[in-house]
């Protein structure tokens, strides 16, 4: 069997205050085609996968381009549309073919392109032709659209949030896809949209349970595969919302009833599923009130997961303005912060001036007397399902008793190495601050005696009615009061 596996995926922002451009793409991840490292990386889970399935059965692997960037603004243009060709030739020059494997995201957009997985399958499709099986793995976050479903015969979403299943969706994403080529399985899908906006942490019930239960499903009865798809809410475009998909064995009666079935679940638990974001002040409040620590604060709004800066102040102004110290806080973005820092030199006693760079969703820059503490060439923080994540040069410097963690290469809290590393006894300090907004839930709340989710200013706000939409189609829960799905 002759397979070809690729990958092209990023989470866009359309109201970040960055674009993604060509260099992003540089940053975290550009690998032609042929040249994928062995280790795991995110998006490349199904070519990872792929090879151990393809030596143990013999197929024909053809290894394309591999290219995934850190969430932020729109895409640019020249950036998707030089990606996408790069991608399609190199699947030109691999056909004839019988399976196509992919690695997107779900959630880009670029300029021109409101649904850049779409068109890319759009694509691919009229590359291969009806009879070759195209297969692709999501991230949950993923604004589903029309298009996506209609030009593949499975999508895989990952079910855990945070994503700590990628590997075990890309192995049943390809055991599907070969049963399909084999004809073993005829799978048909059916999409129901739930018409709402809303987060699923799986850390806890009511969506741990779900994930159980629709994984109880899958397998029995001619169901073959269940995803629910969050959405993105930072994506102003038409498709984004919560929509669950199924596939059956060539039963789309069947797909329909599950898919609406479940449907109506999610929207019966969408009040239990919210979580809760109280302001920054009350949310230093509550932790200093909880008998022993570490309490963890995450900071949603400037999680560079969701496309923001990862430089924002907010809550590092009011640690300061309140005297709360035995605190930290990173990862803070600020190349040029890290730059001075690893001149001065471990031990120098300097002042920074640290963040508030990019704009006013950001915060104001703070000017701080800080103690440079350790330094870092390089480093590299585990990341979801053990894929290495590039931090650049890292520097650790304190200031009125607050350790702060800043890195040249943003990105999110996702191990509590990325303070580890620098020499952060975690266990010690009354307070952790991290840029993320769930990611840091497999890891940290192995330490963390308590988790809140802070209600800061930021380019990634949890508060859905404070964004300019223009393109999403309404009426979508909560902005409005809806709770009946339909049919995609």
């Amino acid at each position: 069997m002759r397979v070809f596996t690729a990958s092209l995926a990023t989470e866009t922002n359309t109201f970040g205050p960055m674009p993604t451009g060509l260099a992003s793409f540089q940053d975290r991840g550009y690998f032609p085609a042929g040249s994928h490292p062995k280790e795991l990386s995110l998006f490349a889970a199904p070519l990872w996968v792929a090879r151990e399935v393809a030596a143990a059965h013999g197929w024909t692997l053809i290894e394309g381009l591999v290219a995934g960037a850190q969430p932020s603004g729109t895409t640019t243009r020249v950036a998707y549309e030089t990606l996408r060709d790069e991608l399609l030739a190199d699947l030109k020059a691999a056909l004839p073919l019988d399976l196509v494997l992919l690695g997107l995201h779900g959630a880009m957009v670029a300029d021109g392109y409101d649904d850049c997985e779409g068109d890319l399958l759009t694509h691919v499709r009229q590359l291969v032709g009806a009879s070759v099986v195209i297969g692709a793995e999501l991230d949950p976050h993923v604004n589903l659209s029309r298009a996506m479903v209609e030009q593949a015969d499975i999508l895989v979403a990952f079910k855990e949030y945070p994503h700590t299943d990628i590997v075990e969706r890309a192995r049943e994403l390809i055991q599907l896809c070969e049963d399909k080529v084999k004809g073993r399985i005829q799978p048909v899908h059916a999409v129901a949209d739930c018409h709402m906006i809303v987060p699923f942490h799986t850390t806890r019930d009511p969506a741990k349970a779900l994930v159980r239960r629709i994984q109880a499903l899958e397998g029995q009865s001619g169901v073959l595969s269940i995803s629910i798809a969050h959405g993105f809410a930072l994506g102003d475009v038409p498709d984004m919302g919560t929509k669950v998909l199924v596939y059956t064995d060539a039963d789309p009666a069947q797909a329909q009833a599950l898919a609406l079935q479940l449907a109506r679940e999610v929207i019966a638990m969408r009040e239990q599923l919210a979580v809760r974001y109280p302001a920054i002040d009350d949310a230093l409040n509550e932790a200093l009130a909880f008998d022993g620590g570490p309490v963890l604060l995450a900071d949603r709004a400037d999680n560079p997961g969701s496309g923001a800066s990862g430089d924002s102040t907010f809550i590092l102004r009011r640690l300061i303005e309140r005297g709360i110290g035995n605190a930290t806080i990173g990862p803070l973005w600020d190349p040029v912060a890290v730059r001075i820092a690893f001149d001065a030199g471990v031990g120098a006693r300097l002042g920074l001036r640290i963040g508030g760079k990019i704009g006013p969703l950001s915060g104001d820059p703070l000017d701080l007397d800080c103690t440079v503490k350790a330094l870092q060439h390089d480093m590299v923080m585990t990341g979801l399902a053990g894929a290495p994540a590039p931090m650049g040069d890292c520097a650790l410097v304190t200031a009125q008793g607050i350790d702060i963690v800043l890195v040249t290469l943003r990105n999110q809290a996702m191990d509590t190495d990325v303070f580890t590393q620098l020499g952060c006894d975690l266990a010690a300090y009354k307070l952790i601050v991290v840029k993320s907004a769930q990611h840091f839930h497999a890891s940290f709340s192995k330490v963390a005696k308590q988790v809140i989710y802070v209600g800061a200013p930021g380019a990634a706000t949890p508060h859905v009615a404070s964004l300019a939409y223009t393109k999403i189609r309404r009426p979508l829960w909560p902005l409005d009061d809806i709770a009946t799905p339909s049919l995609l």
